[in-house]
């Protein structure tokens, strides 16, 4: 479980992201962490990996302070940002990099992900576009059999058929222990995987709830404005 309880976070001494904020994260399931630009999205997610430490509050992964970064945690946790490059090696070079931090990685599984985008491992991460590396670096992080895998807006700069690639991906190589947190503004792309919502405002969650689908597919952008405007959205 992740556990943020009373944290206060501030790239400045004068402007604080997130005051006295507190959420959690059960395991297993996939979240969508939704919010308007500014809410400290992206920020959570990094204080999650221990890259940011709060001024006040603490944040647990499995009960360990996130911000010691103790190697037994940080091997069961990857991250995917928004923005990112990748060496100029082939994708077997990184890999093998890659795998000693990572005791549960899965070459199988990097193999059905990449299969599950039209790619192939043979393949050389400084000949690729912005698309493609995405691509692959989701793979990978997939691949890294994690408890925890955190992505920042995954599906920017995705095409159609990739974003639809990316939803039968994650679904298809998660697991009962697995969690994901897919931070995002593009509702739409994620709406169909999720199992659960949190959706915050500047220090404050105003939804947090599990996601449970009738005869319709939940309209997650509905649900969103629904939510921080308090009024109903006319069909």
């Amino acid at each position: 479980m992740i556990d943020i309880k009373n944290i206060t976070f501030g790239y400045s001494k004068y402007c604080n992201v997130l005051q006295d904020f507190s959420l959690q994260f059960k395991k297993g399931g996939v979240y969508g962490l939704l919010g308007k630009n500014g809410t400290g999205k992206s920020t959570l997610l990094y204080l999650i990996m221990g890259l940011l430490r709060p001024k006040q509050g603490e944040v647990r992964v499995d009960g360990v302070l996130a911000s010691q970064r103790l190697p037994e945690v940080l091997q069961d946790m990857f991250i995917v940002p928004e923005e990112y490059d990748l060496p100029r090696i082939s994708l077997k070079q990184y890999v093998k990099s890659l795998k000693p931090f990572y005791p549960k990685f899965s070459d199988e599984l990097l193999a059905r992900c990449l299969e599950g985008f039209d790619m192939t491992p043979d393949i050389n991460l400084g000949s690729l576009s912005m698309g493609q590396k995405k691509k692959v670096y989701m793979c990978i992080a997939l691949a890294t059999n994690t408890d925890y895998l955190l992505m920042d807006e995954p599906t920017n700069g995705l095409d159609i058929l990739s974003k639809s690639q990316f939803r039968k991906v994650v679904i298809q190589s998660m697991s009962e222990d697995k969690t994901i947190i897919i931070s995002t503004h593009q509702v739409h792309d994620v709406e169909r995987m999720l199992d659960h919502v949190c959706i915050i405002e500047p220090n404050k969650v105003m939804l947090d709830a599990p996601l449970v689908e009738k005869d319709e597919p939940i309209d997650l952008e509905k649900l969103f404005i629904e939510t921080l405007t308090n009024k109903k959205v006319e069909e």
